[in-house]
């Protein structure tokens, strides 16, 4: 029998250790290795060979979809599939554009979790049913990547310098990135901007 190799990569410690005990009773599936970050799952992903990341979207460092990106980006086999809370038309539009294969919410059935990490196994796809119908509507994301990176950072209460230093830019480049997302959003400010694009999973 061939097992599945899995990486899990998700911040809740709980939650980690329910995903890597749920899959651990089924015969054909192997937990490779377990990540707090994208960044740790990222080099897992490198060192350990996985058929399949398991991984959430918000993670320090590195998201899920950053890091489904960065997979696609290397050329890596590696499959990836994402258990999240956030049934977000956005969030899965951007995650088909990484390449990832499966798009599970939390609180689905936990026989439905084997089930799709088979499917994408196998060479198919397994998404939400309550996200396929909906997930192509809704606005277009009108963020850059770097956009999003800077408005991430600023959402998070980091000052212009810090978010200078922390990507390696000037604060006038910061600034102009800031600017262009807060127009392309119509929003007020900075923290509407974050808010605004945060809840329509352009973040």
């Amino acid at each position: 029998m061939t097992m599945i190799r899995i990486v899990i990569a998700e911040d809740q410690a709980l939650v980690l250790g329910a995903l890597a005990a749920l899959l651990g009773l089924d015969d054909e599936i192997e937990v490779v290795g377990r990540a707090v970050n994208g960044q740790q799952a990222l080099a897992l992903c490198r060192s350990a060979s996985p058929d399949i990341v398991l991984t959430d979207i918000e993670m320090p460092l590195m998201t899920g979809l950053e890091l489904a990106a960065a997979l696609k980006e290397e050329g890596c086999a590696c499959k990836v599939v994402i258990v999240t809370t956030f049934a977000r038309a956005g969030y899965l539009r951007r995650a088909m554009q990484a390449g990832v294969r499966g798009y599970l919410l939390k609180d689905a059935p936990a026989d439905s979790l084997a089930a799709a990490i088979r499917t994408v196994h196998a060479g198919g796809r397994a998404i939400a049913p309550e996200l396929a119908i909906e997930g192509w509507g809704g606005e277009q994301d009108p963020l850059s990547e770097r956009e999003r990176q800077v408005l991430r950072l600023a959402g998070e209460g980091k000052s212009g310098a810090d978010i200078a230093k922390a990507i390696h830019l000037s604060e006038g480049t910061v600034r102009n990135y800031l600017s262009e997302a807060i127009s392309k959003l119509n929003a007020g400010n900075r923290v509407e901007a974050f808010r605004l694009a945060r809840d329509a999973g352009w973040l």
